[in-house]
């Protein structure tokens, strides 16, 4: 066993390096493909800045704390957001799984409303609370309200009847069922109507903070456009993926990572 433990080490950092290699050599061709283009000078410069004047735009808008403290305003809007839309997707979502009356009623108007595109809430949020902090936060819980409350009833339905048959016979009842068979086989999905909430949750704030005159990331990309500064738009728009890149990486990848870890499916 140890020495299928040393070997699998080795191999596993040979992996590691080469998607890392593999995804460097990507991005190289893609940004000198973007300078391709730049260059045939189809659209004016301000239009479709080389991958350099971006490079400026970002360092300047770090430098100078703008672009850091428009993050911390974006993140805590779509933090109070999110914890929102997971509390009361969560026990909506419990609630239809669980009761058929909520599931034949209330379910069918969840599914409806997740089909519905969350920037369809933004005229209403401003004709509600106007243009303010909480029409913003309305938004987001309802760009991320519907997949979350979804993925905890999928997640509550595709639990096997086998588990919970089994759970049963062993005197499994109430609270124990639910916290010792039901939440464990339905995390996965759960986990992924959290993902996709987020996705979602995200998208709708910037578009919510464009129409929002105050320090944001939306309200970045709206000064860019306003200035005809095509680098300092394209500069925000790669911070807001860095953004969600990392709290990818760092939140739902690991959890996803562990989940996998846990039924025996890491490869």
């Amino acid at each position: 066993m140890a020495k299928a433990i040393k070997v699998a080490a080795p191999a596993e950092r040979r992996l590691s390096v080469g998607t890392w290699v593999r995804r460097i050599v990507f991005y190289i061709a893609v940004v000198l493909f973007w300078q391709g283009i730049v260059s045939l000078h189809i659209w004016p410069e301000y239009a479709l800045p080389g991958p350099l004047e971006v490079l400026n735009a970002l360092i300047l808008g770090l430098q100078s704390g703008l672009f850091v403290l428009a993050s911390l305003v974006s993140l805590q809007r779509m933090l109070i957001g999110y914890a929102i839309s997971m509390v009361i997707g969560v026990l909506l979502g419990i609630l239809i799984g669980r009761v058929r009356v909520a599931e034949e009623t209330l379910g069918t108007l969840v599914m409806g409303l997740q089909a519905l595109p969350s920037v369809c809430w933004l005229p209403l949020a401003v004709l509600w609370f106007g243009l303010s902090e909480q029409a913003i936060i309305f938004v987001v819980v309802m760009g991320a309200l519907f997949s979350i409350t979804l993925g905890v009833v999928n997640g509550i339905k595709n639990t096997p009847p086998i588990y919970l048959n089994a759970a049963r016979t062993l005197g499994a009842r109430g609270i124990a069922l639910a916290t010792q068979v039901i939440l464990p086989a339905a995390m996965p999905a759960i986990l992924n109507g959290f993902k996709q909430g987020w996705g979602f949750a995200w998208r709708s704030l910037m578009a919510g903070e464009l129409l929002f005159a105050s320090l944001s990331l939306g309200n970045q990309l709206q000064a860019g456009r306003d200035l005809n500064d095509a680098a300092k738009v394209l500069a925000v728009m790669l911070v807001i993926i860095a953004i969600g890149v990392i709290i990818d990486s760092l939140l739902f990848a690991t959890l996803e990572r562990r989940l996998r870890e846990r039924w025996g499916l890491q490869r």
